[in-house]
């Protein structure tokens, strides 16, 4: 038997998630983000054509996802907890734009839909979804 890693985790837990709120969840679009996210963040890290301070960002968005000290702690508020750690991916993700093409991360976007208005979209309703307080809190921890 294989073993999952973060990313298949994230994947089942959000996936088993959505199952069981339905489509009654204000939340869930974003929810149902956040293992894509986290796989593109993975691949630019990856990628040659991403200057190292970008890098340095995407790394400290994938401590913040992998890590159990977060805002909205996942393993207390079970996977609406993805909330912030989206939130997070969405303005790292637009801080890589200003350095790479946007075809380097469509190239690696292996979720559903358009990336570069999921990413807007995100960052417009951003302090609604966390809070403006926790959100500003958020994007220091990359600052």
């Amino acid at each position: 038997m294989q073993k999952e890693d973060f990313y298949q985790r994230i994947r089942k837990r959000v996936q088993e998630w959505a199952v069981r709120e339905g489509k009654e969840s204000r939340v869930l679009k974003y929810v149902l983000l956040a293992p894509d996210f986290f796989h593109l963040m993975c691949k630019l890290m990856l990628d040659s054509r991403v200057p190292g301070k970008e890098k340095a960002k995407l790394g400290g968005a994938i401590a913040y996802f992998i890590s159990p000290v977060d805002v909205l702690p996942e393993g207390l508020v079970g996977p609406v907890g993805y909330i912030d750690d989206v939130a997070l991916a969405a303005y790292v993700l637009n801080s890589v734009l200003t350095s790479v093409s946007s075809e380097v991360l469509k190239e690696h976007w292996a979720g559903e839909g358009d990336l570069l208005p999921q990413i807007q979209e995100i960052l417009r309703v951003a302090d609604k979804l966390v809070g403006s307080g926790l959100w500003e809190r958020i994007k220091k921890v990359l600052k």
